[in-house]
């Protein structure tokens, strides 16, 4: 994604970082007296791999759209931070590379607050669908899967390999759920690159459900950020939520809270599984 370019504002950040930063910083030496803080045009360039010419025109707010290989080369050079990085692309006029990835593990304080959550149900999903974590209200409403191992405990794999997933879902929405579930997948898969943790799942995806094989053929596209979810608990009967997923820092982990119009029999179904606990739980996935 390309947008329009602030020069001037790309010239002065150039600028402004490179003058930050000494020789050291960069393993150049001090060499005689400088004139001016920081680094010299001539040897930023020179540590980006490009001609002194052409940083000399970014700095001078006359160049041409830098290509993100350039980008990438001088956020290098300028050790630039992950936030100077991204507001770089941004005024060149190109999409920030993704963020880091926070992987399987959850970050001590997003614990932390899904364990405050305890009005409502609310889980931490990796953007493969992984469940890596829940507080006791979710494992009141959905069970405990987070326990599991490998696929099991894929929440996009279950749909599609296990039927028991879809016992406390209507019949009628099953196809609704399929092809959200894939759709997101596909996103995600595009957005990882291709790499081997996506791909891997789609490839077993494909080896084990016709269905999931037929809905992705369709390459459809969606990420799922909001919805109406109906399921229906084997104590409680059934119970519509509101879903909204709040993306955390990383690209890789999503908040996913479920709530319910305040004074509606759904929020007293809410308040009766906060009584209940995991501990009655029946089973639905």
């Amino acid at each position: 994604m390309t947008t329009e370019m602030d020069r001037t504002q790309l010239a002065d950040f150039l600028r402004r970082s490179r003058e930050r930063l000494r020789p050291q910083d960069v393993g150049l030496p001090e060499g005689p007296r400088r004139r001016t803080p920081g680094l010299r045009r001539e040897e930023v360039a020179l540590l980006s791999g490009m001609s002194a010419d052409y940083y000399m025109r970014l700095e001078q707010a006359r160049s041409p759209q830098p290509s993100v290989q350039v980008l990438s080369a001088l956020a290098r050079t300028l050790r630039l931070s992950d936030d100077e990085r991204d507001h770089l692309y941004l005024l060149s006029g190109h999409r920030p590379p993704a963020g880091r990835p926070a992987g399987a593990e959850i970050r001590p304080a997003l614990r932390h607050l899904l364990d405050q959550l305890s009005d409502a149900p609310a889980q931490v999903l990796s953007d493969l669908g992984d469940l890596l974590g829940q507080n006791a209200t979710a494992e009141a409403l959905f069970g405990c899967v987070c326990g599991v191992e490998g696929d099991g405990r894929n929440l996009i794999w279950s749909w599609f390999t296990n039927p028991l997933m879809r016992a406390s879902y209507p019949p009628e929405e099953w196809q609704h759920y399929s092809r959200s579930h894939v759709a997101d997948l596909r996103a995600a898969t595009v957005r990882r690159g291709g790499d081997a943790a996506s791909t891997g799942l789609v490839q077993r995806l494909l080896a084990s459900s016709k269905e999931f094989a037929e809905l992705w053929e369709r390459h459809e596209v969606g990420v799922r950020r909001s919805a109406v979810l109906r399921v229906r608990h084997p104590q409680l009967g059934p119970v519509s939520l509101l879903s909204e997923l709040l993306l955390t820092p990383s690209e890789d982990q999503r908040l996913l809270l479920f709530t319910a119009v305040p004074g509606s029999p759904d929020a007293a179904v809410l308040d009766r599984l906060r009584e209940i606990g995991a501990r009655d739980f029946a089973g639905l996935h």
